[in-house]
This record gives C-alpha cells, sequence and structure tokens, in this order.
C-alpha cells in the first residue's frame, strides 16, 4: 500500500500499572506488532522495515505479534517470517493467530510452523510463564476460529499472579469479562482505518445509519456491508479501554485495506509495565 494511503508509522507509548507485579518486572518493556497483511498489497517493504526498526529501538524484554499474518493464501509467510527474524528481545517473541490466518485450507499450520521455525513461538489457548511463575502470558485462538476456548487456559492460573492476554479480536474483551485480565492486547480492527477526529471510526457510524442509504448506493460504500463481520465493539476499535475489571488495548496495526487510512496511522505499540499503587 502506497505511503500517501497509508501515513506515517506513529509508535505509541504506555504504561500499564499492573497489581500484585513483582517489583522485580517492573519496567518491563513489550512491544506488540499486529495485523500485517503480508500479501504484496496490504502491507509495503518500507513500512514493514520502519516498524522492525522501530520494535528493535525500543530494546523490548518481549515482543507480542497479534495475528493476521497473511491474507488469504500463506505463501508470503515465508517472506515474511524472514524479515521478522531480524526482530530483537530480550526474552522472546511470541505470537497468536488471527483470523486471516485461518482462511486457506491448511494455513493455520503453515503460518504457525514457518512462524516458529523462526524463533517465535505460536501460542493456541495455552499459558505459559516467560519470567517464571509470577506472570503468565495466555494466548488464546481466534475468536472466529472455533477453538477460542479461555476457560481451560485460565482456570490453570494461579489467581493471585498477573496476566496478560493476546487475543486477536477485541470482542473476546466481552467473554474475558469472567477472568481477571490485567492486559489484553488485540488488533484485528485496523483501527476503522478511516476515523473521524473527535467522532470515531467512520465505518461505526455508517453501520448505525446504514439502513437508510438506498440500496443501489450501498455497494458504492467501501466494507459497508462487512461492517458487523469487522467486530461488533466498535467502540474499542482502538487504544485503551477499561473493559469491567479488565484492560483492553487494542493496536491499529499495520496493514491496510483499500481504500486506505485516515486520521488512523500503523502502529508500533511500546509498553512498559509498573507496579500499580495499593
Amino acid at each position: 500500500m502506497h505511503r500517501l494511503l497509508t501515513g506515517k508509522l506513529r509508535v505509541e507509548y504506555l504504561k500499564i500499572p499492573i497489581a500484585n507485579l513483582p517489583a522485580n518486572l517492573s519496567g518491563t518493556k513489550i512491544v506488540q506488532l499486529t495485523d500485517f497483511h503480508y500479501d504484496g498489497v496490504r502491507l509495503s517493504e518500507w513500512l514493514l522495515e520502519e516498524a522492525i526498526a522501530a520494535a528493535n529501538e525500543a530494546e523490548p524484554d518481549m515482543i507480542f505479534l497479534t495475528g493476521d499474518f497473511i491474507t488469504y493464501d500463506p505463501a508470503p509467510i515465508y517472506a515474511l517470517v524472514h524479515r521478522l527474524k531480524s526482530l530483537q528481545s530480550r526474552v522472546g517473541i511470541y505470537a497468536v493467530l488471527g483470523n486471516h490466518d485461518h482462511y486457506w485450507p491448511g494455513a493455520k499450520k503453515e503460518v504457525a510452523n514457518a512462524l516458529n521455525s523462526v524463533g517465535i513461538r505460536v501460542l493456541y489457548n495455552e499459558a505459559i510463564y516467560p519470567f517464571g511463575s509470577e506472570l503468565a502470558l495466555v494466548g488464546l485462538a481466534d475468536f472466529w476460529s472455533g477453538d477460542f476456548a479461555p476457560k481451560p487456559v485460565m482456570a490453570s492460573i494461579n489467581p493471585a499472579i498477573p496476566r496478560i492476554v493476546l487475543s486477536h479480536n477485541p470482542d473476546t474483551a466481552e467473554k474475558l469479562q469472567n477472568w481477571r485480565i490485567d492486559l489484553q492486547l488485540s488488533g484485528h480492527t485496523h483501527g476503522g482505518q478511516i476515523v473521524i477526529p473527535g467522532i470515531g471510526p467512520l465505518y461505526a457510524w455508517v453501520r448505525k445509519i446504514g439502513f437508510l442509504i438506498p440500496q443501489p448506493i450501498r455497494k458504492f460504500i467501501p466494507f459497508l456491508s462487512a461492517c458487523d463481520r469487522v467486530v461488533t465493539h466498535w467502540e474499542w476499535a482502538s487504544g485503551l479501554h477499561q473493559v469491567g475489571s479488565n484492560l483492553l488495548y487494542v493496536n491499529r496495526g499495520l496493514g491496510t485495506y483499500s481504500p486506505g487510512r485516515l486520521f488512523c496511522p500503523p502502529e508500533v505499540t511500546v509498553i512498559t509495565l509498573v507496579c500499580q499503587n495499593t
């Protein structure tokens, strides 16, 4: 996608207070990248190169990749992982799959194997402990995959310890209110791509008034028929949100669909975990 249609890459910086975070983990730095859609059209090489450079410049302890590595055909995943090999983190690089990583027959296995082959660990309904037993990292199957199953994973975690959850689709935050989630990281929405300042994603408003638009005109409005299929909670399209007792952060992603982005630049997120004051 041409630079004029995507906008300039933006690095977002956040500090997230975490209850019961061990003092030795305060200051832990995380980088999130999401929604690559690496298919020769939706993500340019210059943007991917800039995103990888920005991620490495942050000198993160962990890097999280939250899905949609491809769009349909999984063949481009091999060129993508060749580039992702240059990502650097102190503790590891972890990933979950998105809905587009499941569309093509056999894509789920092919994408996961390619990522694992370069040292990017794909989590699929499992919890791991990169720093030891005091902080859990949970990676969930995509919401639309048919495999989304948080209950046994969350039940396996000591309720006294904090946990970070990687889940591609932010709509899962509604389901995940049943458990303690100190921070959920998602993507999927591309931030809405076209955002009206002070109002929000255009597609959220198009969905609300879509029934007023005459049928012959509807086909000329991008994504009008797909708004409901993208996400239900458009109010969570980007940024930090409180969902019940849990925190959700939605990254705007790197890949871009036609007709492009407006006031919604592609994003690399740098998150620093700090101890919550009690």
